[in-house]
Order: C-alpha cells, then sequence, then structure tokens
C-alpha cells in the first residue's frame, strides 16, 4: 500500500507553487485530493497557475483529485469548501492550510483592508478550517492537519535585512500567529489522535508569489526547489500523530531528522 492509500486530502492555496506540488506529492501516495484556490482557469490572475493545471497534472500520472474552488477570505466559502469536499471524496483525513494572500508594505503605510485581508486568510481561514474538520476527524480517531508557514514568524535581528526593508512585518506577524495556533491547537487534540503540525521552506521557493515579490529568481542557486517541501509535508501528514504533533518544522532539517532524501 501506498502510504496516503484511503486518505482524502483538502489542500488549499492548490493552484500554484507549494500547495499544487503537496497535492502532486499526496496523490502519488495514494490520497484523494480536492485542490482549491480562487483561480480555477487561466486569464483570472495575473499568477501564472491554476487548478485546472494542478488536477490535470494529477489525473495524468493516475492520481485522484477534483476542483474545489473557494475564496477563503469568505467564511460562507469556507463552510461550502469541506462540505463539498465531504460530498465528492468522502471525510478529510488530512487539512493543509497553504493558501494565502500577502503584500509587502511597511507598517506605516499597510491599508487597513489589506491588513484585514491578510489576517483573514492566512490565520482566520486556517482557524476555521480546522473547527470544520475536527469533529470529523475526532469521530474516526485520526486525523493531520498541517499549517504552512515561512522563516519570516522568526524575530527580526538587528540592523535589519533586506526582508525588513521590503516591509514584511505583517506577512511575518500571521505567519507567528499560525504558528502558535499550530502548537495550541495540537496540545488540544493529541489525545484525539490528531496531528497538527507547521513546515516552513528551509530556503526561498520559486514559486509564481515569491518571483512576484522578487524574493527570488528562477536560477537563484540557493532557493529550494517546491518538491522539497511536498516531501516534508508527506512525512509530516503520515506519520502517527502520537509520534510527530506539535511540531515547527523546516522542510530540510525535517527531512534529514527523518533520514528521508532532500
Amino acid at each position: 500500500m501506498r502510504a496516503l492509500d484511503g486518505k482524502v486530502a483538502l489542500v488549499t492555496g492548490a493552484s500554484r507553487g507549494i500547495g499544487a506540488a503537496i497535492a502532486a506529492e499526496f496523490a502519488a501516495a495514494g490520497a484523494r485530493v480536492a485542490a482549491s484556490a480562487r483561480t480555477v482557469s487561466p486569464g483570472t490572475s495575473r499568477l501564472p497557475g491554476t487548478l485546472e493545471d494542478t488536477v490535470a497534472g494529477i489525473r495524468a500520472k493516475g492520481g485522484t483529485a477534483e476542483i474545489v474552488q473557494a475564496d477563503l477570505a469568505v467564511p460562507s466559502d469556507r463552510e461550502r469548501l469541506v462540505e463539498q469536499v465531504r460530498e465528492r471524496l468522502g471525510e478529510i483525513d488530512i487539512l493543509v492550510n497553504n493558501a494565502a494572500v500577502t503584500y509587502f508594505t511597511p507598517v506605516s503605510e499597510f491599508a487597513a483592508r489589506r491588513y484585514a485581508l491578510m489576517f483573514e486568510v492566512q490565520v482566520t481561514a486556517p482557524t476555521h478550517l480546522a473547527q470544520l474538520v475536527i469533529p470529523g476527524m475526532r469521530e474516526r480517531g485520526r486525523g493531520w492537519i498541517l499549517n504552512i508557514s515561512s522563516v519570516a514568524a522568526r524575530h527580526p535581528t538587528l540592523p535589519p535585512g533586506p526582508f525588513a526593508r521590503l516591509g514584511g512585518t505583517v506577512y511575518g506577524m500571521c505567519k507567528a500567529a499560525l504558528e502558535r495556533l499550530t502548537t495550541g491547537l495540537a496540545a488540544e487534540l493529541y489525545a484525539d489522535g490528531i496531528a497538527v503540525n507547521s513546515l516552513a521552506p528551509t530556503q526561498v521557493v520559486p514559486t509564481p508569489g515569491t518571483l512576484f515579490h522578487r524574493l527570488t529568481s528562477e536560477d537563484d542557486p540557493n532557493a529550494e526547489p517546491p518538491e522539497v517541501m511536498a516531501a516534508a509535508a508527506l512525512a509530516l501528514c503520515q506519520a502517527p500523530p502520537s509520534e510527530l504533533s506539535g511540531r515547527i518544522a523546516y522542510s530540510q532539517e525535517l527531512l534529514a531528522e527523518l533520514g528521508l532524501p532532500r
């Protein structure tokens, strides 16, 4: 049997980048994958990558995947998302909170509506989605929740580096909140057999988003392929919850710890 045979995985932000790579990795491991994002078809986003691309790639390799479009800034969309995944694929065993809306602007210039949107998508939505899937996980006595984070969650040092000067404070704040949610939920759900972990790339991954914000480049020798994050995500979402939960993990360090290829 493959590692995720018989399991249903919901991956948000799966139209491109890390989310698309995780969706493909989980499908290859046997999961029935619900790929969710706002961008279903070409021409609806300024960034390349769509849910149609992700799901077509999975199906071409014999995997099972469904498109479930949702705007995670809208609470009713989050509820509909979980309902539709259950209707199409079954009860959700794995939730990967990867979706993000990101603006890089100094705090002194940050617009209130952008601040609210970032917090809604990166912190409130993962909390709400967890609330929606926890009852089913509890009933079955198993489950995995994975929150995708960033090294930006770490406190900056002084004098500041280029990321701070770029205006990454609100982004880092959202990711720090997500990590605290992770450890708190892990403690609350440990007795229920539900693992909750966060995972960040060790190095910047050249995704459409990071390329757009000029955080890296396609030829950056220090960049991390999205497949590294996907492999680390699979490791966290197949391990027994009693053995691997409450971790604030980094991709390459986790794979090295587990003796897996990087």
